[in-house]
């Protein structure tokens, strides 16, 4: 019959395991006190509760779902991490805090429906979590549309640009009525051009005449 302590962490740790959406378990040996309340700050700003559970009380905890985990998770010194939020960040902050702490390990974990081994639970804390392929998932969204706006933002400047150029070299932007002023010019250029035709066809018609005379010079003599 366990004593009212242990009732009361068994509830609790019913409680942290119905509400977990996975766990992950560790051998915690050589950790000292600080050690351990440094994990477990860095796991709750990940969204886990770090606790130490016994191997007997955790059973009795979790029920008919103890046949899910392997036996070498739940047996020896074991402390539990139960994940609240995302998986990736409280696997990888396991893995950063095992970097730096030789003595402990990562026995494995229940993730996403299976059983993870140690290797496993490392590979997994390599994944990018859930904000970052929000944002990524946003850059992908977003890219076309920054496209289009460069692209609107170009076609205004164009002609701004355009304007300042004519400035530079002009001393000022034209005005309408400069604009318009060279148009009469090719028209009366044309006015001016158009009776030379007409003289050359005068030339050309007379040229006959003037060899009709010739041959009937020749043919009075």
């Amino acid at each position: 019959m366990p004593t009212p302590a242990k009732s009361a962490l068994i509830d609790r740790a019913t409680e942290w395991y119905g509400k977990s959406v996975g766990v992950i378990f560790t051998d915690y040996r050589g950790l000292s006190v600080r050690d351990m309340q440094e994990l477990r700050k860095s796991l709750r700003q990940a969204g886990a509760e770090y606790r130490v559970v016994k191997n007997t009380l955790f059973r009795i905890a979790v029920g008919d779902d103890i046949a899910k985990f392997p036996a070498e998770f739940h047996n020896g010194t074991t402390a539990t991490a139960f994940i609240f939020q995302e998986e990736t960040a409280c696997a990888k902050a396991l893995t950063d805090f095992k970097k730096t702490h030789p003595t402990f390990s990562i026995k494995g974990g229940f993730v996403q429906g299976r059983a993870l081994s140690a290797a496993e639970v490392e590979a997994f804390a390599k994944l990018p979590g859930k904000k970052e392929l929000l944002a990524q998932i946003v850059g992908v969204m977003a890219a076309p549309i920054s496209n289009v706006v460069g692209i609107m933002n170009e076609l205004l400047a164009a002609p701004i640009r355009l304007v300042a150029a004519i400035e530079e070299k002009g001393g000022g932007a034209p005005s309408t009525a400069t604009a318009q002023a060279p148009e009469p010019a090719p028209v009366e250029a044309a006015a001016e051009a158009a009776p030379e035709p007409e003289q050359e066809a005068q030339a050309t018609e007379t040229e006959p005449e003037a060899t009709t005379a010739e041959e009937s010079a020749t043919e009075s003599e």
